[in-house]
């Protein structure tokens, strides 16, 4: 494996009764696609928010690069190299696909002026770039709510990855899609994630899509891991099958 960019230790937090992280312990190597799954309540979308900066643990750390980040904000975590996607894309549905993109831009490079017009902006080749490698480059110019479920999942992909980021965390990258697109979404995200040399962690419930495309699977269960490793070996355990893939 590569080097680990992120490292999780003894990560906790409960939300009244429940117990959202347990004692929580995880590395992510660089080059990897690790995919976490477990039942609803397990706590897979916690850890995600936990390692982005949107919720702080009560016990425990989380380092990026060997730095901890821990009590750090959301945009200062990105800024390090770590992107979110969410289960529901993050957009400006009133503005076009492309001002979208360049907004992202402007974020990330923390140059913004009203006098400046977006059009001109000198990112706009890097965006067209982006938005091709994700197969909505016929897209650009239309608004952000105009376009189908799969191809606002792959703009806000793209979104991601105009920040230049080293690790993306994905939740339910095709969740909402329609069955027969999840496939082709999921080729086209794994290949640009690939080209654009970033590691993956994904939260999925369809382990047809955990098989095809995680290379490691960290099975969550009321806070814990309860198991690590390919997704040959850990999808064929009987308690994973039993009480996580319900065979």
């Amino acid at each position: 494996m590569g080097e680990v960019l992120l490292s999780a230790r003894g990560i906790e937090i409960r939300f009244g009764g429940v117990v959202a992280a347990d004692g929580i312990d995880l590395d992510v190597f660089e080059g990897e696609s690790l995919a976490i799954i477990g039942p609803n309540g397990a706590g897979k979308t916690t850890f995600l928010n936990i390692s982005t900066g949107y919720l702080r643990p009560q016990a425990g750390t989380v380092s990026f690069l060997g730095q901890e980040i821990t009590a750090r904000p959301p945009r200062e975590i990105t800024r390090l190299g770590i992107a979110r996607a969410f289960q529901i894309p993050q957009l400006f549905l009133d503005q076009t696909v492309m001002e979208n993109m360049l907004i992202s831009a402007a974020s990330h490079v923390r140059r913004w002026s009203p006098f400046t017009p977006m059009s001109a902006m000198p990112e706009r080749r890097e965006m067209e770039r982006l938005l091709e490698l994700v197969g909505v480059k016929g897209y650009s110019e239309r608004l952000a709510r105009e376009l189908p479920e799969g191809q606002r999942k792959l703009v806000d992909i793209a979104l991601a990855l105009a920040l230049k980021p080293k690790l993306l965390l994905m939740d339910e990258p095709t969740s909402g899609v329609a069955s027969s697109e999840k496939l082709g979404i999921m080729d086209i995200l794994t290949t640009a994630l690939k080209q654009e040399q970033v590691t993956s962690v994904f939260v999925e419930h369809d382990m047809d899509m955990v098989e095809r495309y995680a290379n490691r699977v960290a099975v969550w269960s009321a806070g814990k891991i309860q198991k690590i490793g390919p997704p040959a070996e850990v999808l064929q355990d009987p308690a994973v099958r039993e009480h996580v893939i319900g065979i």
